[in-house]
């Protein structure tokens, strides 16, 4: 009762606004998960040391984790609806520092596919696409843009930041330690979590930041998942959600699933020390913050197909030129392809989004979940294709060019996507009220 009592007043005298709290503890929710989804790629050469086991065996894990990261997302709002966010991501956050614990005492290949595949992949996934969309639909009217940009490129760029402190602690004390570490850094969030991470601005006596009392609507207790699925029925009927799910699908195949699982053993097989490798991808990380913020502008001055067609071309050229850069010492070119990189890594998706919303009206949050979840699909494929090709062929030489290829493809399925004006508003809105709790759920 008090804490009801006593926020709105301090909200008057001009303090923060319980919303920005709230967004901070998502922030670092979003980091602690990304922690866990950082170690695969360092820990590759260390396991295929101390098991033995091929690379194609550790990628099907990250394979695993990926897909099931994506395909979790459509429906963890759902479970934010029927169960509240703060005991969703607590749950979530549980079930990742499980399954990277007891990582310690696996011996068999099976058990990585179930812990880092299975539950860190369901447990990161519930902390995903859905928890940003969820908390700033509730939580924010003024600065929602601002917010969703700041917790997507922070929860992509956290993956990236954390690999040079991984790769310190395996030096230093093993594997086992580094997946320790990570655990613990979960587990450290969860005080945050339950003491500020709050479902509704009610639960405060607040509105949302920026609006009014009407803006904070009932919870949707059912009907959400059901309409995640319809949308996904009724979305595959257009021919826009085909292209912009096949450009999706390489997005995620040329960044999570190849680049950053197998960047780093790919930058040891030509001798480059593990954390020179793993501090590239760490400014990887920063400058994507950097790409999205700037994409995102550019989007609402831009044609979102060009912008597109610019980034999946470029990309894929650069792939094509990257198996030349690889070697023991760092060079320019190097450097200039790690920040091309950066800026282009989740570029890709405010364009996405904005045509999401240009074909599919108040549909777009759903529609826009199984894209994404497109996108970690390519990643599994590229996770497990990219350990293949290194196993046969002993390079990832074919992996790079047939990825640079694929970017190709992707540019040009973007720009003959067609440009579609928003639907009239009556067709614009939800057609029931299932629909109508996915659009909420989904943000």
């Amino acid at each position: 009762m008090l804490v009801a009592v006593t926020t709105p007043a301090i909200a008057r005298a001009g303090r923060i606004h319980p919303a920005w709290w709230v967004a901070a503890v998502t922030f670092l929710a979003l980091v602690g998960a990304a922690a866990f989804r950082a170690v695969p790629g360092v820990l590759i050469d260390p396991l295929r040391a101390e098991f033995g086991w091929s690379v194609s065996t550790i990628s099907a894990a990250v394979a695993v984790n990926m897909a099931l990261y994506g395909l979790t997302a459509p429906f963890a709002a759902a479970l934010m609806e029927r169960f509240g966010i703060r005991r969703v991501v607590m749950a979530a956050l549980l079930v990742v520092a499980l399954g990277s614990g007891l990582t310690v005492f696996m011996t068999a290949s099976w058990q990585l596919v179930l812990l880092w595949g299975v539950l860190v992949g369901l447990g990161a996934g519930s902390m995903a696409l859905s928890l940003v969309a969820t908390v700033t639909g509730r939580w924010f009217v003024a600065r929602r843009g601002l917010v969703s940009g700041i917790l997507t490129a922070g929860g992509a760029a956290g993956q990236l930041v954390f690999l040079p402190l991984v790769a310190w602690i395996d030096s230093e004390w093993g594997w086992r330690a580094a997946s320790l570490g990570t655990t613990a850094a979960a587990l450290a969030v969860l005080p945050l979590v339950a003491w500020l991470l709050r479902d509704r601005p009610r639960d405060l006596g607040v509105v949302p930041y920026g609006g009014t009392a009407a803006d904070d609507v009932d919870p949707v207790r059912t009907g959400a998942a059901r309409a995640a699925v319809r949308g996904l029925a009724l979305a595959a009927r257009s021919r826009p959600f085909w292209l912009l799910a096949v450009g999706f699908f390489i997005c995620g195949l040329s960044t999570n699933g190849l680049v950053q699982p197998h960047f780093i053993p790919a930058a040891h097989d030509h001798g480059m020390p593990v954390t020179t490798a793993a501090g590239l991808l760490a400014v990887v990380g920063l400058f994507d913050i950097v790409g999205t913020v700037f994409s995102g502008w550019l989007t609402d001055r831009v044609d979102p197909r060009v912008l597109l067609l610019a980034y999946y071309g470029l990309r894929g050229m650069s792939l094509f030129a990257l198996p030349t850069l690889f070697g023991p010492d760092l060079h320019v070119s190097m450097i200039a392809f790690i920040v091309f990189y950066g800026l282009d890594w989740v570029a890709t998706v405010p364009p996405t989004l904005a045509l999401c919303r240009e074909h599919f009206g108040a549909r777009a949050p759903v529609v826009f979940g199984w894209v994404f979840a497109s996108h970690q699909l390519g990643s599994a494929v590229a996770a497990f294709g990219g350990g293949v090709i290194r196993d046969v062929t002993g390079s990832y030489d074919l992996a790079w060019f047939l990825a640079g290829g694929l970017c190709l493809l992707a540019a040009a399925a973007s720009i003959s996507i067609r440009r579609n004006p928003p639907p009239p508003a009556e067709t614009a809105l939800p057609t029931s009220p299932t629909e109508a709790a996915a659009a909420q759920a989904h943000g």
